[in-house]
């Protein structure tokens, strides 16, 4: 009986470790299931660290409207600027902030729609330990966005 205990218990726990061994874990990035390509590395300097664009939607004549599918590594972010038409961003994964200049920071969630109104002057990005991002529709009708200095560790982190 002692021999059968201990059999059975070696057993479950092998298949217990065997189970456990094939679960994927997944990393503090982004998901494989997000909607959208993640697109091009952004080489322009008003973002700070790694991020990505797919361009969707290009404004033109016809429709002054852009649509882009951002995508920041933990950290990114943009530098402090305003869009004069305003722009929405909708986020799809990850874990983000926004923050319009003498506001708190807002955390942003899968799910969250953000309003810029336009000429506010505004900043978004990754959180420090998790990657993010959103769909940003910006209306280009004034003018494209108006860009000013990095948000600093300070701001990123209070």
């Amino acid at each position: 009986m002692k021999h059968n205990l201990i059999f059975i218990f070696t057993g479950a726990a092998i298949f217990l470790i065997s189970c456990n061994s094939s679960i994927k874990q997944e990393p503090a990035g982004v998901k494989d299931n997000v909607p959208f390509p993640k697109g091009e590395k952004i080489t322009n300097a008003n973002f700070t660290g790694t991020a990505y664009l797919h361009m969707m939607i290009a404004a033109d004549s016809l429709n002054a409207t852009a649509i882009g599918n951002v995508s920041f590594e933990p950290g990114a972010r943009t530098k402090w600027h305003l869009h004069p038409g305003g722009q929405i961003l909708l986020v799809t994964d990850g874990v983000g902030y926004y923050q319009e200049k003498g506001q708190a920071k807002k955390v942003l969630r899968k799910g969250d729609v953000i309003k810029c109104p336009p000429h506010v002057t505004h900043w978004h990005g990754a959180s420090a330990d998790t990657a993010f991002v959103q769909v940003a529709v910006t209306s280009n009708q004034n003018g494209g966005a108006v860009w000013f200095d990095a948000v600093s560790e300070e701001d990123y982190l209070k």
